[in-house]
């Protein structure tokens, strides 16, 4: 008490100056500080007990070597107080202290080259220390450093091999703490990518593969598997096939759920690092069980890895891709062409192949099978000419050979037996039909015999049938006999019965053109299967009346030999009519007659042969709603967002195996999936050409527009991308219905009306002048009235490309129409900020060069320059920034004098003479000023 009066006593007699106490400020102890050298800083708060100070040091280090930089020594002294201060015993001070050392190992190799050993000597071995320290901040700051070390390679190789990997092998010991090793494993995973497949195959793989089999560490078995797919796409296919892959198949089936989830999750990037054969044979029986885990945590990651997986499967060679028929149509000829003149005779599953080439655009493999060709063909249905060919005409022109040379006859059956077309060849005259083999051409590889078309003609040969029964002599009966025992029919039973159920269960639709048109097709596949035997042999006999006139009795024989081997063939094209009937039914009949398709019929439809069936079906079942409830809520999502990729995989020729999946995620109940749609449907186009997408994807896309807004967002974003890709007279349609995006669900929802001029400035080219002015022009002036200045903003540039746009067309008026109705709608406009627009889209026009000065200057400027009378200082100063910054700086206003330049000179002077200030000044200064060039960034501050 005392001392603190006399404390008191002092300050107040300051009168007396031996009475009087100094009492020291924070100001003492500052200077005390500047008067000691960095160092003598660093040595005294280092010393100091306070946990605050010593963290200080840490955080100040990179500074007090950039202040002793210029000398080696001190900067050497600093560092190994480092080397001291990361033997403090307080665990926040040597976590600071890790935190700054990849700053000062950047510091040293950028400003001290003649030290390089440093960091090597100092700073790493702390590092490397730190991974193993007791306390779990600190390892985790030293681990987080280790790798932004390696990250930015300011460790040098040999150091890594002699410093860091053997530490970490040591530290993922089996005797080692299960933290300390669980958290070395990761970082030996991490670490994999920078250090390269060498040192990874050398020193991090054979301990990563102990690892993946430690039987009391589950953690370190779930970090393996979670790390698998890096440490596979470093070390490559071999050593990831011999060393990796059985320990991966042991962590799949461990019994940890935890492991095998994170097993199906990296599941990918292990495919990846495979073979193709690998994949197949191992991978995907593999997954199928990951699938059906009894944990519904893993099956949820299997099935969100599924589409990536299947993804793998891509050949290069078919996903390369061609969209309009037009682009590769002369290549594939030219193939064509060339491998007819070498091999004539080409082997049966080579001639669709090929011809499916030239049809979808696609660069199939030679070796793909016949049934997935047939069903890459089916796109085709949509081609006329094919379909108009008769069935009828077969089984009798089949006969007409009978007039042809033994030689010619053995040709032909080697034709029939290859399943060429037989009426292309019927109708050649009889020169060309002696040498067959020069007379096939490119068209003729092409026939509906194989490329069935829908909907068939009908099928009428009864007058053909008769006619040809009352000519028949005593030769040909004889031959009748043998054909009929040959010529026994091999549709079965089951498969007529169930065409006429179909069509009995179909006749109650028939109003329906699209019923109509599948059950004309059963019918005709019914009749052409039923026919009788001896029917179809009077038909040949009918045509080998020209036999007993012209040849002799050998070529009779012969004419019997054509017969014998043709009729099979007429049976075998029944079966084909049927199957065909049966894969245009399931394609393209609505939901309600799918109905009456038998599972294993659908089933047989998703058949390929790019993926693993299994797989594809697990995938096809992800919008199965029991899905849902068993596995994620958002199974729908994950599949919709995977299907593009799935479908380049499978290739436009599989898209029968899509469709239907397609459509239900398209027509699912939660927006999300529909969004997700909506994102890719462009870049799913362009894998699917331009038949499918008019035929399959423009239907969705047109019910994604009339959707809520979270949907049409993702088709907006992306408007350009798909109408580029249809064809001029489709892509008209969508001119009505651009207007429909100005309304939006919110009416706060500016980025939406941001993103519509957005994709306009890109639609303008995909549309004709007379389109942009009828359909374009009143969206986008609508926009440069718009209440956010943002929209307003990239409508200004609309309008300015637009006029560009109309310029260059000169067939038309347009562009001075349009200008019209800017000075019509927006220069006499009744409210400022609509004159204030109309400046603003001079201005821009004049920036992007959209007219000739000369044209601007007639049509535009004297309304421009009438502004300057405006009552509003706002119009007058944004005026006064154009003239300046903008106008004066074109040459044809430097260069020449004109009329025009007078005016503009006369306007400036007279807003130099403004009543006020913000005026006088923008069109006073010279454009050049940095002052004005600042101000210019400044124009959007004269919005409203």
């Amino acid at each position: 008490m005392g001392k603190a009066m006399s404390l008191m006593v002092g300050v107040d007699d300051y009168s007396s100056e031996s009475d009087a106490i100094i009492i020291p400020s924070a100001l003492d102890f500052v200077s005390q500080d500047e008067m000691l050298t960095p160092l003598g800083r660093l040595d005294k708060y280092a010393a100091s007990e306070n946990i605050f100070n010593r963290q200080m040091v840490a955080r100040s280090l990179l500074d007090t070597l950039k202040e002793v930089s210029d000398d080696e020594r001190d900067c050497i002294a600093v560092l190994e107080r480092v080397s001291r201060l990361a033997d403090d015993s307080e665990p926040t001070v040597r976590a600071e202290l890790m935190e700054q050392v990849p700053h000062i190992a950047m510091f040293c190799q950028e400003n001290r080259p003649s030290i390089p050993y440093a960091f090597s000597k100092y700073l790493l071995p702390i590092v490397v220390r730190y991974l193993a320290d007791q306390n779990n901040q600190v390892r985790k700051t030293s681990q987080a450093a280790l790798l932004v070390l390696l990250e930015q390679e300011l460790i040098e190789r040999y150091d890594v091999e002699t410093k860091v990997c053997p530490v970490l092998v040591e530290l993922t010991a089996p005797d080692s703490n299960d933290d300390v090793k669980t958290e070395a494993v990761a970082i030996m995973c991490k670490m994999a990518s920078m250090v390269g497949k060498d040192i990874t195959e050398r020193l991090i793989l054979p301990r990563f593969c102990e690892m993946c089999c430690d039987c009391r560490m589950f953690h370190v078995r779930k970090v393996c598997a979670a790390n698998f797919g890096d440490i596979c796409s470093v070390v490559g296919q071999q050593a990831t096939e011999e060393m990796l892959l059985p320990r991966f198949f042991q962590l799949c089936v461990d019994n940890v759920w935890g492991v095998r989830k994170a097993c199906a999750e990296c599941f990918m990037a292990v495919s990846c690092a495979t073979s193709q054969e690998v994949r197949r044979t191992k991978l995907s029986t593999l997954f199928i069980n990951l699938i059906s885990d009894p944990s519904r945590w893993v099956r949820q990651a299997a099935f969100q890895s599924l589409g990536p997986f299947i993804s793998t499967f891509a050949n290069p060679s078919n996903s390369g891709q061609f969209f309009k028929e037009e682009e590769c149509k002369n290549t594939e000829d030219q193939n064509l062409s060339e491998e007819n003149s070498n091999e004539r005779m080409v082997d049966t599953e080579e001639i669709p192949t090929h011809d499916v080439q030239s049809q979808t655009e696609l660069l199939l493999d030679e070796d793909e099978d016949e049934e997935d060709v047939t069903d890459s063909a089916e796109i085709l249905k949509n081609d006329k000419e094919e379909s108009n060919s008769s069935l009828a005409d077969f089984p009798a022109e089949a006969f007409l050979h009978c007039t042809l040379s033994p030689e010619s006859c053995k040709e032909i059956a080697r034709v029939n037996e290859q399943c060429f077309d037989c009426h292309s060849i019927a109708e050649l005259p009889t020169p060309a039909l002696s040498s067959i083999e020069n007379a096939l051409s490119e068209q003729e590889l092409y026939n509906s015999f194989h490329f069935w078309r829908t909907p068939l003609p009908k099928i009428d040969v009864d007058l053909e049938l008769q006619e040809a029964a009352k000519i028949l002599d005593s030769a040909t009966q004889k031959i009748k006999q043998k054909v009929v025992a040959s010529t026994s029919s091999n549709i079965t039973m089951a498969t007529r019965k169930e065409l006429e159920e179909m069509i009995e269960n179909l006749e109650p639709h028939m109003d329906d053109p699209d019923v109509k048109a599948q059950v004309e097709v059963l019918s005709a596949a019914l009749r052409a299967s039923s026919l009788d035997p001896q029917e179809e042999v009077a038909t040949g006999m009918g045509q080998s009346v020209d036999c007993q006139s012209e040849l002799n009795i050998k070529d009779q024989l012969n004419c019997q030999l054509i017969q014998n081997s043709a009729v099979p063939l007429i049976n075998d094209a029944v079966e084909d009519i049927v199957e065909s009937a049966l894969r245009y039914i399931h394609h393209d009949s609505d939901l309600s007659t799918n109905s009456s398709f038998s599972p294993e019929e659908e089933k047989k439809s998703k058949i390929q042969d790019v993926v693993p069936q299994a797989l594809l079906d697990q995938y096809l079942s992800m919008t199965d709603p029991s899905r849902a409830q068993t596995v994620d809520t958002e199974i729908a999502k994950h599949c919709a967002y995977s299907l593009p990729g799935v479908a380049l995989t499978l290739g436009r020729q599989n898209w029968h195996c899509l469709k239907d999946t397609y459509e239900t995620l398209a027509s699912d109940m939660q927006w999300k999936v529909r969004r997700t749609l909506a994102f890719s449907i462009h870049e799913l186009a362009v894998i699917l050409g331009d038949q499918l997408t008019a035929g399959d994807l423009v239907p969705v896309f047109n019910g994604f527009l009339k959707d809520l807004d979270e949907v049409r967002i993702g088709v907006l974003k992306h408007l350009h991308d798909f109408l580029k890709l249809l064809h001029p007279d489709k892509r008209r349609e969508y001119l009505y219905q651009l207007q429909e995006f100005l309304v939006t669900d919110n009416s706060r929802n500016w980025r939406f009306r941001a993103e519509l001029a957005e994709q306009l400035i890109l639609l303008l080219d995909l549309y004709s002048a007379r389109d942009i002015y009828d359909y374009l022009r009143p969206i986008a002036l609508s926009l440069c009235a718009d209440k956010v200045s943002s929209v307003r903003w990239i409508s200004y540039k609309l309008v300015s490309e637009m006029v560009k746009k109309l310029y260059n067309d000169p067939t038309s008026t347009f562009v001075v129409d349009l200008m019209n109705e800017l000075v019509e709608r927006f220069c006499r406009c009744p409210k400022w900020s609509g004159r204030q627009t109309f400046v603003f889209i001079c201005q821009t026009i004049i920036e992007d060069d959209s007219l000739p000065m000369d044209m601007f200057a007639e049509h535009l400027l004297p309304h421009l320059l009438h502004l300057a009378s405006d009552r509003v200082p706002n119009v007058r100063v944004l005026l006064a920034k154009t003239l300046r910054q903008t106008l004066l700086e074109k040459e044809y206003f430097l260069m020449c004098v004109n009329s025009h330049q007078e005016a503009v000179e006369q306007t400036i002077v007279a807003l130099q003479m403004d009543n006020d200030n913000d005026v006088k000044y923008f069109a006073s200064i010279h454009p050049a000023s940095t002052k004005m060039a600042d101000d210019a960034m400044s124009t959007a501050s004269s919005t409203y």
